[in-house]
């Protein structure tokens, strides 16, 4: 069965009083930290991927959408597959120093390899 999308995160379904108004939810007015001040960590992975390397980019501080948006240029400017979720990017292969080159061109000047 599938789940109705819900307008009212608060459960409220109905309510007698007719003076009653639903809680306002706070919007989060989420302004992303400065692309120089983000520590990001370049370190290569072979944890649970059947010997496979990786490298792992992490340290973003940013919204889930441009994480996506950097992990597809970093992948384009890299020539390989990988993924970004949860604030990190994965590359498929041993792309270290190139990823490094990469984010200092775009900005990223604390970023380093472990």
């Amino acid at each position: 069965m599938k789940k109705k999308n819900r307008n009212n995160a608060s459960g409220i379904v109905y309510s007698t009083n007719p003076d009653f108004t639903p809680p306002v939810e706070d919007e989060d007015d989420y302004t992303p930290q400065p692309i120089a001040t983000q520590e990001i960590r370049i370190r290569l992975d072979k944890k649970q991927r059947a010997g496979k390397v990786v490298t792992l980019i992490i340290g973003f501080v940013d919204t889930d959408e441009a994480i996506e948006s950097i992990g597809k240029e970093i992948k384009k400017f890299c020539g390989t597959g990988g993924s970004a979720k949860d604030g990190e990017v994965l590359l498929q292969g041993d792309f270290r120093e190139k990823s490094l080159q990469w984010l200092k061109k775009k900005g990223y000047t604390k970023s380093r390899i472990i």
